[in-house]
């Protein structure tokens, strides 16, 4: 095998590491998992440089190195901006990363990475224009073209879950605050906190999860179905906010939430109402390699030489 068509892509989370490698036709050569050091700065390059080598000696040859990450790099100043892994914010992630390895490191944020696996060889191949949506804890999205991830001038392109809630309802305003410093911001109406909470504001009690509120609308539970429902709608305007600019050739959905039927039921019909288009016949497919959609995405970032 060619070592330098090995591809090793890495996708840093809160609370966890990931690692694999490709080779040039997409089959997976070696990968494993560590635990991320959470709140330590220096620790994480180390774990991450660790994790590299590990995964050459495992693949048996030297790759190219992609990182998918929280937040973005700032252009200019070449600092890490908006990620929720905080201890990364402010620091020079890429540049101190380039030196541990001694080699060049393309990053993105995790979301682009999503949207970059899926449009190379996942549930958007073939197409043009792939936006990818991930549901979960929190709420973002990514945009690839032709296989490449759009960044953005300002590195931001697809921040989508820091938009408002479109065409907010009288008791959808000001919205709830959130950790951005704005109300009513996207995720936190469509992550599993944000179903939860407004779950708990339209009844009056706690409810502790997402997964609590989804198990008692499908024990028959009134008022966690009518939950349901008001995501799904909200779900829908939400996207249809995106479609009306983007116009993507398929939406690629991710992210745990992702993975619940009754979340995302019809979501074509509620969409069309919200669409400036008497027809929308735009692709809404689940992502094909799931949890590992991220850290493909990061190996994909070297599938085009600059």
């Amino acid at each position: 095998m060619d070592p330098t068509r090995l591809r090793i892509g890495i996708d840093l989370g809160g609370t966890k590491i990931a690692g694999i490698v490709l080779d040039a036709g997409g089959a997976v050569r070696a990968e494993a998992r560590i635990p991320t050091p959470r709140n330590d700065y220096d620790a994480t390059l180390d774990a991450i440089a660790a994790l590299v080598l590990r995964l050459e000696r495992d693949a048996g040859g030297i790759g190219s190195v992609g990182i998918g990450m929280p937040g973005a790099i700032a252009p200019g100043t070449g600092l890490v901006k908006n990620a929720n892994s905080v201890w990364l914010n402010g620091r020079p992630f890429v540049i101190d990363l380039k030196a541990r390895l001694g080699r060049p490191v393309r990053a993105e944020n995790d979301a682009n990475c999503l949207a970059v696996s899926e449009a190379v060889d996942g549930a958007g191949a073939g197409s043009r224009v792939v936006w990818a949506i991930i549901l979960g804890t929190g709420v973002g999205s990514g945009i690839a073209i032709d296989g490449v991830a759009l960044s953005g001038a300002n590195r931001i392109a697809g921040e989508w879950g820091h938009n408002p809630l479109p065409a907010p309802r009288d008791d959808e305003r000001p919205g709830p605050s959130c950790y951005c410093g704005r109300h009513g911001c996207i995720e936190t109406w469509l992550s599993g906190p944000g179903l939860a909470a407004d779950h708990g504001r339209r009844t009056g009690t706690v409810a502790p999860t997402g997964e609590s509120v989804i198990a008692a609308a499908r024990a028959g539970d009134d008022a966690a179905c009518e939950s349901i429902g008001r995501y799904r709608e909200r779900l829908a305007r939400a996207m249809a906010g995106v479609i009306n600019i983007l116009d993507p050739d398929v939406v690629v959905l991710g992210g745990g939430l992702s993975t619940v039927p009754e979340l995302i039921a019809d979501l074509a019909g509620e969409i069309l109402p919200h669409v400036f288009s008497p027809g929308c016949d735009t692709p809404i497919r689940m992502s094909r390699h799931g949890d590992a959609s991220g850290v493909r995405g990061a190996a994909w970032l070297w599938r085009i030489p600059t």
